[in-house]
């Protein structure tokens, strides 16, 4: 072999490690943007690549659970809640679309996509225990706990060591 053709040999093996390393960075680099959390091996990628929707707080008392979803542009009609066991469901669709329209110019934007969410109370609500609010794009739920459940709580006290 001519010291030409070794050079090229080396630097076709040299471009076909660069190139995937390249690619990684650059998916992870955009993954950074995307999902507004810090750069993550492709491992804990899945755990955190996409942020949940909606966005929920959850507040627990001795009494209820009260969760409060953020569902802007969703329209009261296009949300189904349910409970299943001890699982609530929240789902929905959202659908939105705007237009400008000028001389030299017509722009039309449409957003829609559909959710759903599951979340776990750790316990059935009874029959009627669930009340829902929806008011300006924020969904607010009261869950009352059945009695066996506020009942069933105890405190473990904790020894030094």
């Amino acid at each position: 072999m001519t010291r030409q053709s070794l050079q090229r040999t080396r630097d076709n093996a040299t471009d076909s490690a660069f190139f995937p390393a390249f690619q990684k960075e650059m998916n992870r680099f955009l993954d950074h943007f995307r999902s507004g959390l810090p750069m993550l091996d492709d491992e804990d990628r899945t755990l955190f690549s996409e942020p949940s929707f909606p966005a929920i707080d959850v507040v627990e008392t001795d009494e209820a659970i009260e969760i409060s979803a953020e569902v802007p542009g969703v329209k009261e009609a296009d949300l189904d809640v349910t409970v299943s066991g001890s699982n609530l469901i929240l789902k929905g669709e959202k659908s939105a679309e705007h237009e400008e329209k000028d001389d030299s110019y017509r722009l039309i934007e449409r957003r829609y996509g559909s959710f759903r969410r599951h979340i776990p109370l750790g316990f059935t609500p009874e029959d009627g225990a669930v009340e829902a609010e929806f008011t300006d794009g924020i969904l607010k739920l009261h869950i009352s706990k059945p009695p066996t459940v506020k009942a069933s709580v105890q405190k473990i006290d904790i020894k030094k060591s």
